[in-house]
């Protein structure tokens, strides 16, 4: 294969990797593109009431885990002297108090913290619902059943319609008489949902109860809601029996489904269960990496997440130097500013990053020029290489302490920073600066000095842009994509943007 393929085909696999990972990262485990993103946590605190008759004690309550979208964060369980486990059966999971010997009011708590939203497509349905037998009505309630029923029917055309026009036409300020007995009978809001669940499966549609709670912040001792699920042949479909709107409500937290118990209780009565609700913000960030963890996403183990907090801090640093590498190339290659090496503009814009941009230039500029004047000097005593290089070193080491102790006793605060420049670094500029003064001019000596300076600026202004700086910490991947553009901008040999003025005079001709 031609090497110029196999390099094309390198850098669209490298770019495919980066992207294609930062895409999964940010659609499928909600990672944010930008910083400062947040989302909501919701607490719901359950608080379980009861009077125990004296004697052992058994209570099982249902804990949730069925909304499709949300990710349980933690949960908390609080009793006072009662044993406790945590079971799953085929329903789902169960907190279990046990005691062998109370009496009196007893309470129990279950916090749970959540985050997300609903999951927009439907769950997978495991298997198609049986119908109950038809639930028995006393005449006359069958009689009135059977007209509303078939009413219904003869206005709608399918299962969705025939459940719409019901639940309309029972929350309907005009009731007919028929409905006006059968809701003299079903009075409360539990019984009338009852009511619709006869009434659905006496017209052989498959329904059942599901029930949750509304999430708002700040409500207290509340009660769960009720929405009604229908079975329309190919999915379930939920009904708010209050209005007769279809959905599942974007803030709806599923609690309870189906036939399953909320609360089963031996060796007490008087049970009463109630739910306050509470909303913080975390970084969408944190959820982010918690909701990987928990749907097992194996890379999350190998990534730099999994790293202590300080190793973190410490490559969020580390991760700006390819940012910095692809600026450099881009303006040398590209738009044509020289620079005194590739490395110094980087290792310069990052002492910045400490010293801030302005007082960091003024101490590089007082250090590189004192140094200049005393290689100067050193020239003349014809030192070899390696001395030479060598006193240069001292003499920034010295420049850098007096610096530091005079900026301190003058009070100017900014001067202790200068202690972050890489002194080598400093060293060898002021070597090869000296030797480029020497051999190609002051011109070209005083040309690659403030090519470095302002690239040093120019790639400390996108290291302390801080969507830049969120996007190498959070989706490091991208480096594959850096890597590539470097490859690319490595391969081009056509002219810089700063030689095209040798053509102006052409383009007037």
């Amino acid at each position: 294969m031609n090497s110029k393929i196999q390099f094309y085909i390198i850098i669209f696999f490298l770019a495919l990797i980066g992207f294609g990972l930062t895409f999964y990262k940010c659609m499928f485990l909600g990672f944010p593109l930008f910083p400062g993103q947040h989302e909501e946590v919701w607490t719901v605190e359950a608080k379980v009431k009861f009077m125990a008759k004296g004697g052992p004690v058994k209570a099982s309550f249902l804990i949730p885990s069925v909304t499709p979208g949300y990710t349980i964060k933690s949960e908390d369980f609080a009793s006072t002297n009662y044993g406790f486990n945590k079971t799953k059966d085929e329903f789902g999971y169960r907190a279990n108090w046990h005691a062998r010997d109370v009496k009196g009011i007893q309470t129990l708590y279950y916090r749970v913290q959540f985050f997300g939203s609903i999951r927009s497509t439907p769950a997978p349905l495991e298997e198609e619902p049986k119908l109950p037998p038809p639930p028995f009505f006393a005449e006359p309630y069958r009689t009135a059943a059977d007209t509303l029923i078939e009413l219904t029917r003869s206005h709608s055309a399918d299962t969705a319609t025939f459940t719409g026009e019901l639940l309309r036409s029972l929350n309907s300020p005009s009731r007919s008489q028929n409905i006006n007995l059968l809701l003299r009978e079903y009075n409360t809001d539990e019984s009338k949902n009852e009511l619709i669940l006869s009434l659905l499966t006496r017209a052989e549609i498959p329904a059942r109860i599901v029930r949750g709670l509304f999430l708002e912040d700040g409500i207290q001792n509340h009660p769960l809601s009720d929405l009604i699920q229908v079975y329309d042949g190919t999915e379930w479909i939920f009904y708010n029996p209050l209005n007769g709107k279809s959905g599942l409500p974007a803030d709806f937290f599923i609690w309870q489904e189906g036939g399953k118990s909320l609360f089963d209780l031996i060796g007490g009565e008087d049970s009463n269960v109630s739910f306050s609700i509470s909303r913080n913000l975390r970084t969408s960030l944190e959820l982010a990496a918690y909701r990987a963890k928990s749907n097992e996403a194996k890379f999350i183990d190998f990534s730099i997440y999994s790293l202590p907090i300080d190793k973190q801090n410490s490559l969020t640093l580390l991760l700006l130097v390819p940012i910095g590498a692809l600026v450099v190339v881009i303006m040398n290659n590209i738009v044509g500013i020289p620079t005194s090496g590739t490395f110094m503009p980087i290792l310069i814009a990052m002492s910045f990053k400490q010293t801030e941009l302005l007082p960091g230039l003024c101490m590089f500029c007082i250090i590189i020029g004192a140094g200049l004047q005393i290689r100067s000097y050193l020239s003349h005593l014809n030192l070899l290489f390696v001395p030479r290089i060598s006193a240069v070193v001292i003499v920034v080491i010295l420049l850098m302490s007096c610096m530091s102790v005079f900026s301190f006793k003058l009070g100017i605060r900014h001067g202790l920073g200068i202690t972050f420049f890489p002194m080598i670094i400093l060293s060898w500029t002021i070597e090869r600066i000296s030797i480029i003064w020497e051999e190609q001019g002051h011109k070209e000596a005083l040309t690659q000095g403030a090519g470095s300076l302002l690239v040093a600026c120019i790639v400390f202004l996108v290291m302390e842009n801080s969507i830049v700086e969120h996007l190498t910490f959070t989706f490091p991947e991208l480096i594959l994509a850096n890597l590539a553009t470097i490859l690319l901008i490595g391969n081009y040999t056509g002219y810089r943007i700063s030689e095209l003025r040798r053509f102006k005079s052409m383009i007037k001709e």
